[in-house]
């Protein structure tokens, strides 16, 4: 990792808190990030190679229209995780709701496609996948903190 990278990455956390920050995110940051995701095949995304970042897409539960959304998750065995707070803004994120009504999703890592089927995630998942997932993106904290709700959700491998 290069010392410049060290610093972006430092940087990106530490902004990661503020309310402006996720704003920007939201409305401008997130059609960017699936933009350069899905053009560099999985190999750019603003928050870097550090943070690993998927591509889930879900079927919209009122437009039936595939939605996409880039989130930072961690593995758990075969499984991924994520946690939703919508970055700490007072409006929920649509994807926990469309993977509530519609189960079965499609996960982009490193520009390869799967199919997975998204659950919330246990009490025991919370406790284990949490931690990690706060350390790699201190703001999780502050998001809940802001919001007062946070959804975590398990994507197991949908069978082939």
């Amino acid at each position: 990792m290069t010392e410049m990278y060290r610093w972006y990455l430092w940087g990106t956390r530490k902004i990661g808190h503020y309310r402006w920050f996720a704003v920007l995110m939201k409305h401008v940051g997130t059609p960017a990030d699936r933009a350069l995701i899905r053009g560099s095949r999985g190999r750019l995304s603003i928050s870097g190679p550090q943070l690993p970042t998927m591509l889930l897409t879900t079927r919209g539960r009122k437009s039936g229209k595939d939605r996409t959304v880039p989130l930072h998750y961690v593995r758990d065995g075969e499984n991924l995780v994520a946690a939703c707070e919508n970055f700490g803004l007072e409006t929920a994120s649509s994807w926990p709701k469309n993977l509530l009504a519609h189960p079965t999703a499609r996960v982009e890592i490193g520009g390869r496609n799967a199919t997975y089927v998204g659950r919330p995630a246990s009490a025991a998942e919370i406790d284990r996948n949490m931690p990690r997932l706060v350390t790699m993106w201190p703001a999780h904290d502050t998001y809940l903190e802001r919001s007062g709700f946070r959804q975590v959700f398990v994507f197991e491998p949908a069978a082939q």
